[in-house]
């Protein structure tokens, strides 16, 4: 039995997010030197453990090591 994926909706500016950066971006890099890694990602404020992945809007995300990085579209009829 697998457990359904968290929609978490869209992150809220005024409360605690990891970044979130696509895993082609240049830019991912640099932010993974930005940032001390991380245990967990954080979400509205929600730690949620490496690995985990969610969805937000249309986009599937994943925790690693304190950075949430793309993981590929949640809908079905445009994966």
């Amino acid at each position: 039995m697998t457990t359904p994926t968290p929609d978490l909706g869209s992150p809220d500016p005024e409360r605690r997010n990891s970044p979130i950066a696509a895993e082609t971006d240049e830019d991912t890099e640099v932010l993974r030197q930005e940032i001390p890694p991380e245990p967990v990602c954080y979400f509205n404020d929600e730690a949620y453990s490496d690995g985990t992945v969610v969805k937000s809007g249309t986009a599937l995300l994943r925790c690693d090591k304190g950075l949430w990085v793309s993981a590929g579209s949640s809908d079905p009829t445009n994966p």
